[in-house]
């Protein structure tokens, strides 16, 4: 091999292992549960997320595009500019809560999910769906459906699913310790919790 074509060769090489060692970007999709709604900076289970990563000696980013409020039609009108800005390697979607709040269409939130994942992967990212519950007041037959869901989105196009978000949480012992005064937004001592709820299915989809 020529002097010429072994430095060409070392410069390629050398820029493979640059792209090789560029950090995932993990795009987070949520509401107020993942948007640090009553917390202090940091102590919310995304920022946690980017401790664990980095106590892991994982490189990735973390970015948390969630909004308190937000429901699955705004994600989904977000979607595509926050697909072209941060080109994830995986996204976390967190959304839904909200529809039920708002008494919003199942059909319509499940239809929103579904475009907002397979966006997802069709921009390149894996997707992780994070299921949620209603309380019982609903009525059974809203809580099941709402429940399936997320599981409906997830065999519509392959996306694995957390069931349910804040299990150990929402259905601790104690669930009064475990939420703010308003008793929907977990406290900052469920936050690692829920990160370790999230955590296992996450780490399967990261390099």
């Amino acid at each position: 091999m020529s002097a010429t074509l072994a430095g060409a060769a070392g410069l390629l090489g050398a820029g493979a292992s640059f792209a090789q060692a560029a950090p995932q970007t993990i795009l987070i999709m949520g509401d107020s549960l993942s948007a640090e709604y009553g917390l202090k900076r940091g102590e919310g289970w995304v920022a946690l997320l980017q401790k664990r990563l980095a106590e892991q000696k994982i490189d990735a980013r973390v970015v948390n595009a969630s909004i308190s409020g937000e429901t699955t039609s705004g994600g989904r009108s977000r979607m595509d500019a926050l697909l072209k800005l941060n080109k994830p390697d995986v996204m976390v979607l967190e959304l839904g809560a909200n529809d039920a709040l708002r008494g919003l269409a199942i059909k319509d939130s499940e239809a929103n999910l579904t475009a907002m994942t397979k966006a997802a992967q069709a921009a390149g990212a894996k997707v992780l769906l994070l299921g949620m519950q209603v309380p019982p007041n609903y009525g059974m037959d809203y809580l099941n459906r709402f429940s399936r869901m997320f599981t409906g989105t997830g065999s519509a196009t392959g996306a694995p699913v957390v069931p349910f978000f804040l299990k150990g949480v929402a259905d601790a012992p104690d669930p009064i310790k475990m939420f703010q005064a308003d008793r929907i937004h977990p406290v900052a001592a469920a936050h690692p919790q829920m990160l370790d709820n999230v955590w296992p299915q996450l780490r399967k989809l990261l390099k």
